[in-house]
């Protein structure tokens, strides 16, 4: 059941100290017998909606295939905060190795083990009880206070974060302030925040040529020998110099495969997989032109091109948000973080295109998807104070 509400005189808007039984509340909460591998959401948002529901939280499902989304939300208008999170997770990978087993956590030396502890239903966890610490705290808050979450982020995620969004929009809703869960933190809880991310775009490329004995180049041509320029070209790109924010865009070889196996036997085609990570200097549709351009400076014409946008750099200029996660930071965890885009992509580049102000802010991410994946349990009790004071900042 949820706490109860504090005596009149802790009604401040400095956030109470967590108690041990917070953390204990938190630790039950993070994953103890719920596999949730992606896309399969194990019950982990009803039992999220068993403890928001006393509280006086709407509850809106987004079911998409096998993919379970869903938003919590108390009150209406302006300022609005959705916190954002996912609590499906990748594969434990084999359970002999791990210290404890992955979805049955527990502790050692001060830090807890398990599949989900920091990427990232530890976040969720401390999101969730700083809402009930703050609802219980100012019942008749103004605004409007809400968690969003889905079991589709760590898999392909086309029916996870992205159709929520696209609905938000037909209904031309959407929240001012939008503070994501993912892991960011390097070295010390609160020492990085995302102020946006990059983009990541897939490309495949399939280049033809005719199979022929490896003796008799006349009758053959080998798609091995037509790409070797254009990879050379393509590596040695300058996309763009970034800025202060963005690093510079980049591109990076996947896969390259080609060959039956036979050594005097030349390939009929050869297949090419690169990845890119880019800044605002260098979007999708530049990044594709300029593709186009090399293969035509390179002969290439007989080829099939395949390209998959995961998503489009974001980055939100400085707001409320900024001021107040920032100040949190410096003032609940001492840290002074720095500001950047750095890491992969996160589902905040579905909400920002909604015209929402998005922060990353989370805990370590130095053991995220690894054998005996694990947090400190300090920092849990520590993140929801700041998500706490965060809130006050905002609403009070």
């Amino acid at each position: 059941p949820p706490p109860p509400p504090p005596p009149p005189s802790l009604m401040t808007r400095r956030p109470p100290r967590s108690t041990p039984a917070d953390c204990r509340r938190q630790r039950q909460m993070c994953i103890r017998d719920r596999p949730s591998v992606t896309p399969d959401d194990a019950g982990c948002q009803q039992l999220i909606c068993e403890r928001l529901l006393p509280l006086g939280f709407d509850v809106e499902w987004f079911l998409c295939g096998e993919v379970s989304n869903v938003l919590f939300t108390r009150g209406r208008g302006s300022p609005s905060l959705w916190f954002l999170g996912h609590t499906d997770v990748v594969p434990s990978g084999p359970e002999e190795l791990w210290t404890f087993l992955p979805f049955h956590p527990d502790e050692k030396d001060g830090e807890l083990y398990g599949r989900g502890v920091a990427d990232m239903k530890g976040g969720v966890a401390a999101m969730v009880v700083a809402l009930e610490s703050f609802v219980a705290a100012n019942p008749d808050h103004g605004g409007e206070v809400g968690l969003l979450l889905t079991s589709d982020e760590e898999g392909v995620a086309i029916d996870g974060i992205t159709r929520v969004a696209e609905e938000m929009k037909r209904r031309g809703h959407r929240p001012d302030f939008c503070l994501v869960g993912e892991p960011s933190s390097q070295v010390t809880l609160g020492d990085t925040i995302r102020v946006g991310r990059r983009g990541s775009i897939y490309l495949k490329l399939t280049v033809n040529g005719i199979q022929g004995h490896a003796a008799f180049p006349e009758n053959l041509d080998n798609p091995v020998h037509r790409i070797a320029p254009f990879l050379t070209d393509l590596v040695n790109q300058e996309w763009d110099q970034g800025d202060a924010e963005f690093p510079a865009s980049h591109c990076q070889v996947s896969s390259l495969r080609a060959g039956t196996g036979a050594g005097n036997v030349t390939p009929a085609n050869i297949e090419l997989l690169v990845n890119f990570r880019n800044g605002p200097g260098s979007p999708a549709r530049a990044i594709q032109a300029r593709i186009d351009e090399l293969l035509i400076k390179h002969d290439i014409d007989d080829y099939d091109l395949e390209w998959q946008i995961m998503g489009e750099p974001f980055r939100s200029e400085p707001g409320k948000l900024r001021e107040a996660v920032v100040s949190a930071v410096e003032d609940v965890l001492g840290v002074y973080p720095d500001l950047n885009t750095g890491g992969g992509t996160s589902d905040g580049r579905y909400i920002a295109p909604l015209g929402t102000e998005v922060l990353e802010l989370c805990l370590l991410n130095t053991s995220i998807h690894q054998i005996d994946e694990r947090t400190p349990i300090h920092d849990l009790d520590r993140l929801q104070e700041t998500y706490l004071d965060v809130l006050n900042r905002l609403y009070l």
